[in-house]
């Protein structure tokens, strides 16, 4: 089955927003498409860039998982260079066979800068909201001849906390560029997402697994929990 447009945005759109939110390592096939199956984890060795993009994102996540922990307001604010190499062969699988996708390797970037206050608030106070800065995203969908074709996407992301729990989120889409191929189908799908808030409740579960799963996973490699 070919890929409908609108299906091409919103997995586009997912691709962006994991590494751009919350430094994710997966997104699930849920995520990618509603009725894909199960998640699909690749057992293939990494490559030395994927590990070096692991390394990079697992140190951001240490970052932020910090702040949350401690919900101090001392210290440097974040600022994280991320990086996400989506390979061909797991995108296909986290499709399930249902739709055809038109390109190879997406390797997705994006430099996440925050104040370090929002995030120690969302924490410790019964209900606020992070209004990040506007947030640039660039995606290269990589072909099996030529050069790669380049989306570039702005977003400012806010979302709104309730008693430590993520409840509400927009991502607020600004500027795209892209190839005149791709650029009307990301143009709507922004577009939508702007008018509709389709990916709001998706947004709300990306950091709610994030501060609680993901955070976990880094729980004893937190500064303040190691011995002085």
């Amino acid at each position: 089955m070919t890929m409908r447009p609108g299906q091409i945005a919103i997995l586009l759109l997912l691709f962006g927003v994991s590494p751009a939110l919350a430094a994710s390592d997966n997104v699930s096939a849920k995520d990618a498409e509603p009725t894909a199956g199960t998640q699909v984890k690749s057992k293939r060795a990494l490559t030395p860039a994927e590990k070096a993009e692991k390394k990079a994102r697992k140190a951001c996540k240490i970052e932020i998982c910090e702040i949350l922990a401690t919900k101090s307001q001392q210290g440097p604010d974040i600022a994280c260079d991320i990086v996400k190499t989506w390979r061909t062969d797991d995108i296909v699988e986290m499709l399930g066979g249902r739709i055809d996708w038109p390109w190879g390797n997406a390797v997705c970037q994006s430099k996440l800068r925050l104040k370090r206050a929002p995030p120690a608030n969302a924490m410790s106070e019964p209900r606020t909201r992070i209004v990040m800065d506007s947030q640039t995203v660039r995606c290269s969908l990589h072909q099996k001849k030529g050069k790669p074709y380049v989306v570039e996407l702005d977003m400012a992301p806010k979302v709104t906390f309730k008693d430590g729990k993520a409840v509400s989120a927009e991502i607020n889409w600004g500027e795209v560029s892209a190839p005149m191929l791709i650029y009307p189908i990301l143009y709507a799908g922004t577009g939508l997402d702007n008018s509709s808030n389709v990916l709001g409740p998706e947004v709300v579960r990306m950091v709610n697994e994030f501060t609680v799963k993901k955070c976990a996973e880094v729980k004893d490699e937190l500064p303040s929990n190691q011995p002085n």
